[in-house]
């Protein structure tokens, strides 16, 4: 069957759409994709704008027609953290319900982690061991840990690339003192969840998802997308700790001319990178590995575990 599954982040809203069914890999057939950057259109209560609204509300309706133009037999959406925390959330759903026909599911930031983690576990095999799973979105960190497809352990921290240049770094570039509160905060808050994970054991893989892992792991030397999923693609955390000082001192418009790292993401890309190299530290971690599947793939392996499997001729 071919499913849609529509992830309304807090920089894109992103339709995946996919072959797949019971037991066989995903195959992508087709991607829409617009940069909202619902986080950067909340007004001084945390409420997303009018404006805002009306814009989300247009951006569904082309991805929805996308997805009847390219043949979803079913489309899966949901919503992360710019909606799960906007003041006017319940207004949000509603409009967009009101307006499009869509009931928009907010995932909790549990939810991702766990999803996310499902899709690392599917990507490498048992034979990976325990992963511990990192993910950087727009708006929160998530971390994953465990031996079977549901994680031991899974948390999330509102520590997004796009959140925190947005609240922690005005400048462009940012002015040094900026950034140094910023590290301060951010290991700050990973400091508080360390322990849960710890008693757990030490992963015997380390694994990261996101734009923002992927583009970290591209200007520090690893395969370009082009060269396919299946070529090995890894962070070390000696490479942040050389690059993080680089990027402080970069316009946005000199980021966005590094390998791999896309005009749009080029202004939170530093605080991608401190959030990267803070979790990396405070768990002990000196090189993980860039997994290609993330929460959209968790979303669909989840909606294909519970579909009937065809009975063999």
């Amino acid at each position: 069957m071919r499913l849609g599954v529509l992830d309304v982040g807090s920089n894109t809203v992103h339709l995946l759409v996919v072959d797949a069914h019971p037991g066989a890999r995903p195959l992508p057939a087709h991607s829409h994709k617009t940069e909202l950057r619902l986080a950067q259109l909340l007004d001084e209560d945390g409420a997303i704008s009018e404006a805002g609204i009306d814009r989300l509300v247009a951006v569904l309706q082309e991805a929805l027609q996308a997805a009847e133009d390219k043949g979803c037999e079913d489309v899966l959406p949901f919503a992360t953290s710019a909606v799960r925390e906007a003041a006017n959330a319940d207004t949000v759903l509603a409009r967009v319900h009101k307006e499009t026909g869509l009931t928009l599911p907010v995932l909790t930031g549990e939810e991702e982690a766990r999803l996310t983690f499902l899709a690392a576990r599917r990507w490498f095999g048992w034979s990976a061991g325990k992963l511990l799973v990192l993910d950087i979105g727009g708006g929160s960190l998530e971390i994953a840990f465990g031996l079977d497809e549901d994680p031991d352990a899974a948390a999330s921290l509102p520590l997004g690339a796009g959140r925190l240049t947005s609240a922690w770094l005005p400048g462009d570039p940012p002015d040094a003192t900026d950034v140094r509160a910023l590290r301060r905060h951010v290991r700050a808050q990973i400091a508080r969840i360390v322990g849960d994970f710890a008693r757990l054991g030490a992963p015997d893989h380390v694994v990261a998802t996101s734009k923002t892992f992927k583009q970290l792991a591209r200007i520090a030397g690893a395969a370009r997308s082009t060269e396919g999923l299946y070529v090995q693609r890894t962070l070390t955390r000696r490479a942040l700790e050389d690059w993080v000082p680089r990027l402080s001192t970069m316009t946005s418009e000199r980021r966005a001319q590094l390998p791999g790292v896309s005009e749009g993401r080029a202004q939170q890309l530093l605080a991608g990178a401190l959030v990267a190299e803070g979790a990396m530290d405070l768990f002990g971690v000196d090189e993980l590995e860039i997994c290609p599947w993330a929460l959209r793939e968790g979303v669909i392996l989840r909606r294909l575990d519970h579909l009937p499997v065809a009975p063999q001729n």
